[in-house]
């Protein structure tokens, strides 16, 4: 994810003349999909959850403690995925780090990551001020910036309706001042469920919701892992991040925040 410095570096997407992609590319399979059709915790065959930093504290000021396995925090009902943020302290974990604030934070790691594909979430987000919910890629070789980070969709409370998309790789990445984030409007983002979307190929990667691409970053095919690490595998994280760098102060009348999946798919040529 990303900090506040990230946002000197955004780059306003409307400008972009990219194509409509409506759907995976022709001839393209589903070979790995999540439709959250059993109620209870998220599938454990499928997700894991990043619990790593909850003692230590979380990355970009981050305010959360993130919840192993818990109901309150993720839940599968309904057919649907639900990451809820809460204000709540829980002091008698034993990796608490003192936070004020309960969320999950999701991940495929260790049981499926992809090289190229086509990454559909569909999801609904939440408003609230401090809110910061994400759908994003690392690569497993676990080094960042350098094995590279797709962030799919980022959004924040306190700017309700502006859906984020970066690329961060070894020479472009927030802290150098290199990275480089499209943005894209979708005003009822927290009131409607959209597809947020990721084509990735050889030669490209291309960020959207609801077909249409308005992010995109082209192999430049010198060879040069610092720019280009997408050759290699990465896995799908899902979070829901309280304040923080980019997420910014937190109202805590607007807990608890919902944060809505439908359905994650991936489709590979």
């Amino acid at each position: 994810m990303t900090s506040a410095g990230r946002l000197l570096s955004i780059l306003v997407a409307s400008t972009l003349a990219l194509p409509a992609l409506a759907a995976p590319p022709s001839g393209w399979r589903l070979v790995w999909a999540d439709e959250f059709d059993v109620d209870g915790v998220p599938d454990p065959a499928r997700w894991d959850y990043d619990t790593e930093r909850n003692r230590t504290g979380w990355h970009n000021n981050e305010l959360q403690y993130y919840a192993r396995a818990r109901l309150e925090n993720s839940r599968v009902t309904g057919g649907r995925l639900v990451i809820t943020a809460r204000r709540e302290a829980l002091a008698s974990q034993a990796d608490y780090g003192g936070q004020r604030y309960t969320s999950a934070r999701l991940l495929t790691r260790g049981k499926a990551s992809w090289t190229y594909g086509y990454v559909e979430v569909r999801a609904k987000l939440p408003c609230g001020r401090g809110s910061w919910p994400a759908i994003w890629m690392l690569g497993t070789k676990g080094q960042w910036p350098v094995d590279g980070e797709i962030d799919i969709m980022e959004h924040v409370g306190h700017r309700p309706g502006e859906i984020l998309g970066s690329v961060y790789t070894g020479a472009s990445n927030w802290p150098m001042g290199t990275g480089k984030t499209d943005r894209t409007a979708v005003p009822d983002a927290c009131g409607a469920f959209h597809d947020y979307h990721l084509t990735w190929t050889r030669e490209r990667i291309r960020i959207g919701v609801d077909g249409r691409d308005y992010a995109e970053r082209v192999n430049s095919g010198n060879g040069d892992y610092a720019q280009w690490p997408f050759d290699s595998p990465q896995y799908l994280l899902l979070n829901l991040a309280v304040g923080g760098d980019l997420g910014g102060d937190v109202v805590d009348a607007s807990l608890p925040w919902r944060f809505e999946i439908d359905y994650v798919r991936v489709y590979q040529p």
